[in-house]
């Protein structure tokens, strides 16, 4: 009779004795990650609650008032032309440099998507500009183009027949080609090598169907190939879109955001006034806002590609 009870109750007694394992496991798992999500919150949310703080103070290279000085750094920026000429500029670069470099990008992994010989070599050379500090590169642009000893002008030469004295990073005219064909030179590399791992996972035997059915490039193009690498290129879009908001180095290189604030980035600017001219609240306030900015559009970004999906 007590066998025979035993028996029935077993298997719900281990039933439950297997939810409350699994219960402990869960538990145990959270518990294991609290303190790297717990080191990672710290590392991430301080800086932006500091800046935050900061921004209400009144503190520049004159005075360190932390008491609380309300909306003036923010009023003071909207009413600072220097600092919307700025973003402007800044999504200038953002407009003209990101389809140039995916337009580039997936003509070179269209490319090398085939086997050709020597296709690994010409991979890792095509590659080297990524690899190359942003600075080191801005300051290699700038010899290239030197009015008088860089080669730029002198090919210009012998192509034209005549000398050619373009001051590239002077010269209004110029200097944003100059810093266009520096930055895309150094980024899309970036753009063909996600594209390319895009494309070589592309289902082959879909590709086949729709040549067999007399498709052409474009329409396989639109109707397979897109599809299938619409997730990857959403992110590589992404990716460098946020590179380009805040771009620096190459341009610090090249012009400083001459000749005046021609080419004054955001990130130039907030440079200027935090480290030239020490205006720490102001520079503060000038982040908070560029922070809020960046992550409206990486929401709108974000639920764009949803809606694609």
């Amino acid at each position: 009779m007590h066998d025979a009870l035993t028996s029935r109750a077993s298997p719900r007694g281990g039933r439950v004795d297997g939810r409350l394992s699994r219960l402990a496991d869960r538990q145990f798992k959270y518990l294991a990650i609290t303190p790297a999500v717990v080191v990672m919150l710290l590392i991430g949310l301080f800086p932006i609650v500091y800046t935050a703080i900061v921004s209400f103070q009144n503190i520049n290279m004159l005075e360190e008032d932390t008491s609380f000085s309300g909306l003036l750094n923010y009023g003071r920026l909207l009413n600072d032309l220097r600092f919307w000429q700025a973003l402007l500029h800044t999504f200038a670069f953002l407009v003209v440099a990101l389809p140039v470099e995916l337009i580039l990008g997936l003509f070179l992994a269209f490319l090398f998507l085939e086997r050709m010989p020597g296709r690994q070599v010409f991979i890792a050379l095509l590659v080297l500009p990524v690899v190359i500090s942003p600075i080191i590169s801005g300051a290699t642009w700038r010899l290239l183009l030197d009015n008088r000893y860089g080669p730029i002008n002198h090919l210009l030469s012998l192509i034209t027949g005549h000398e050619v004295t373009i001051l590239w990073a002077v010269n209004p005219d110029f200097v944003y080609p100059a810093i266009l064909m520096a930055e895309i030179w150094q980024w899309t590399p970036f753009m063909f090598l996600l594209l390319l791992a895009a494309l070589a996972n592309v289902d082959k035997s879909q590709l086949e169907a729709a040549e067999i059915d007399g498709a052409g490039f474009w329409t396989t193009f639109r109707k397979i190939v897109l599809p299938a690498i619409k997730p990857v290129l959403a992110i590589a879009v992404l990716i460098r879109a946020l590179d380009l908001f805040r771009l620096f180095d190459i341009v610090w290189a090249l012009t400083k955001g001459g000749p005046g604030t021609m080419t004054e980035t955001v990130s130039i600017y907030a440079y200027v006034q935090g480290f030239q001219q020490f205006e720490t609240s102001y520079t503060a306030a000038m982040a908070f806002v560029i922070l809020i900015i960046v992550n409206v559009l990486v929401v709108l970004a974000l639920k764009h590609v949803e809606i694609a999906r």
